[in-house]
């Protein structure tokens, strides 16, 4: 070994024991963290049913650190689904999507989502909690497609100091087409001249009042059982069962006991709020907010959806539910169920009752000590979810699985309008709607084959 040699030996040498010296053993790389798994969240509805949605993301994210889910606001309904529509295209569709219950054929026949039944058998899921008529509208040939999320139906409000002053039983509100003529007959006033100065009642024209006056009559709003026994190829609501909605509506406004003021509900809901009619239909999901915007100036009463003497059926379920969507890693989509599951929590179910209004769809949210003391506060949503336990599960009321629903509901509320206007009759009216519905329909069903 020459002297060159050596010397580098030497300087390695004194270099390993130099190392040790300062710091032991060698440190060894750090291992990189793991990061969470980034789901991503499309939702609608806005206002505070957007805030408590916002609520409910935010504690999911801070309930554990493998999942992170980025909630996405998409607009309206429709906005969403449009944009769901381009997403799919370019493969880049969120995990999560909240959608209204009349998207549910789209979604199905989009062949974009993973039906939540491959998670829930999975994962074992015990659905018997959960609220048996919600669980009906989304389950499609035995499989439950999505989680119901924001549901709710349809009650008549009833202004309680007027029924007094008018000689009714506010402990008896009226329960049929007949009987609510017949107390709006009574709570509507008229000033010296003749002129109606307060309508009885006050209903929006809203396409799914409609459509909830049919299952109450236990009647199809389309063929095949509604597009639950095959697809829907035909629209069925023109029927007679159809035309004694119309006809009952049109009666009340010809005689002047009923109001109308358009398709707007929020219009209906202010003239409710603000003494200017005595009755009204509604969603259960605003109660809160009319109680709050009576602020005890009077009392309000709920009751049962009114319906013809004998009817059997009961009420459909609306709202939105929650949507997985395929094409994502194996993970990402077990993540995307995990954070289903929170949202579907009896807990956080009972904060989502009580800040939005919609129905807890697991009944174990009822035994939340919040949502009681809620209940206290609120009596009226008692007769909601009576309503909904006492509802027959049927083809009819398990609701229609329709292509194009927002166009059928869009084109029933113009009949509606045809029919108060005096502008046609309702079979008329009904059978200008279902032949326009029908046409659509055929070309929504060769375009999903």
């Amino acid at each position: 070994m020459n002297w060159k040699k050596a010397l580098c030996l030497m300087v390695m040498v004194l270099f390993a024991l130099g190392a040790v010296g300062c710091g032991g053993s060698p440190e060894k790389p750090k291992a990189e963290e793991k990061k969470p798994i980034k789901i991503v969240f499309w939702y609608s509805i806005g206002g505070k049913v957007a805030e408590t949605t916002k609520v409910l993301v935010d504690r999911f994210n801070a309930s554990q650190k493998d999942i992170v889910v980025e909630a996405i606001f998409q607009g309206s309904y429709d906005d969403a689904i449009n944009k769901l529509k381009q997403s799919i295209v370019s493969k880049s569709a969120p995990h999560v999507m909240q959608v209204y219950d009349i998207g549910s054929r789209f979604m199905i026949d989009s062949k974009a989502v993973v039906p939540v039944q491959k998670w829930v058998d999975a994962d074992k899921m015990d659905l018997k909690t959960f609220e048996p008529n919600l669980l009906a509208y989304y389950t499609v040939d035995n499989k439950l497609y999505s989680m119901p999320f924001n549901t709710s139906t349809p009650i008549l409000y009833f202004n309680k100091n007027m029924f007094k002053e008018a000689g009714l039983d506010a402990a008896k509100p009226p329960q049929t087409f007949d009987e609510v003529a017949a107390a709006a007959r009574k709570l509507t006033i008229k000033d010296g001249s003749g002129k109606v100065t307060r309508p009885g009642i006050t209903i929006a024209i809203y396409g799914w009042f409609f459509e909830q006056l049919m299952a109450v009559q236990n009647a199809f709003y389309a063929n095949n059982e509604n597009g639950r026994s095959g697809m829907a190829t035909a629209t069925a609501f023109n029927s007679p069962e159809g035309e004694k909605i119309l006809s009952w509506w049109q009666g009340m406004v010809k005689e002047g006991i009923a109001g109308n003021i358009g398709r707007k509900t929020a219009d209906t809901q202010k003239a409710f709020i603000g003494g200017q009619t005595a009755m009204t239909i509604d969603s259960t999901g605003v109660l809160g907010d009319i109680v709050t915007g009576v602020g005890g100036k009077f009392e309000v009463g709920t009751a049962f959806l009114p319906r013809p003497e004998g009817a059997k059926g009961g009420v459909i379920i609306g709202g939105g539910s929650l949507w997985m969507l395929s094409g994502h890693p194996d993970a990402e989509e077990k993540a995307a169920w995990t954070f289903i599951k929170f949202m579907s929590d009896a807990k956080q179910q009972a904060y989502w009752h009580i800040n939005t209004g919609y129905f807890p769809v697991t009944m174990k949210a009822y035994d939340d000590s919040d949502l009681k003391a809620h209940h206290a506060k609120y009596p009226q949503f008692k007769v909601a979810v009576d309503q909904l336990h006492s509802t027959p599960i049927t083809k009819a009321t398990q609701g229609a699985l329709l292509g194009v629903f927002t166009q059928s509901r869009q084109e029933i509320e113009t009949a509606i309008e045809t029919v108060l206007n005096n502008q046609a009759t309702p079979k008329e009216a009904l059978t200008k709607t279902a032949g326009i519905v029908d046409a659509a329909l055929t070309r929504y069903n060769q375009t999903a084959k």
